[in-house]
């Protein structure tokens, strides 16, 4: 590969690394090429990239970015998933494919700037999707609304049915 080249591929990662504020490193030794397909198939059906690159590359292109700390993490044969804006989405597609086959092995993880051990990104894996999150939270608040429009419509009714007794007794007593 040409300076050129390797120059062009450095802009092009360090411009999909911009775009792409959560990612993964991976390493997938062990993987053979019928799993590695399988694999880039269930991160392209999530709308996920994957891409495998070369360490010193992958440096250089993250000097030009504010990813910082992953340097350490740049040894061996390593293979880069780009999440885009949805960390989740990526993360569960990547930790079911290492619960099914033990493999690719997760390096790092940076979500939204702030690096994610293994652990972490296994944690996050197991969270609820987006929409089910935000309607547990709408649910949330919600609870104390509807508590409180009962409570009210409770003090509502034995008012009413104070007014109704106090007519009755006046009735009554004319």
């Amino acid at each position: 590969m040409s300076k050129t080249e390797r120059q062009a591929m450095v802009e092009s990662l360090a411009d999909e690394l911009k775009q792409s504020p959560n990612l993964y490193l991976t390493d997938f030794t062990g993987l053979d090429v019928l799993h590695m397909t399988e694999f880039r198939s269930r991160l392209r059906n999530a709308g996920v990239r994957y891409r495998v690159v070369k360490n010193t590359l992958m440096q250089r292109a993250l000097a030009d970015t504010d990813m910082a700390g992953l340097d350490e993490h740049l040894a061996g044969p390593t293979g880069l998933v780009l999440a885009g804006d949805d960390p989740v989405t990526a993360a569960k597609v990547l930790a079911d494919f290492v619960r099914e086959h033990e493999r690719p092995a997760i390096k790092i993880g940076v979500v939204d700037g702030k690096t994610m051990t293994p652990a972490e990104v296994k944690h996050l894996a197991s969270l609820p999707p987006r929409d089910v999150l935000l309607s547990q939270f709408a649910g949330a608040l919600e609870a104390p609304l509807a508590q409180l429009a009962g409570m009210m419509n409770g003090m509502l009714y034995q008012f009413v049915g104070a007014l109704e007794a106090l007519r009755a007794q006046q009735g009554a007593a004319s």
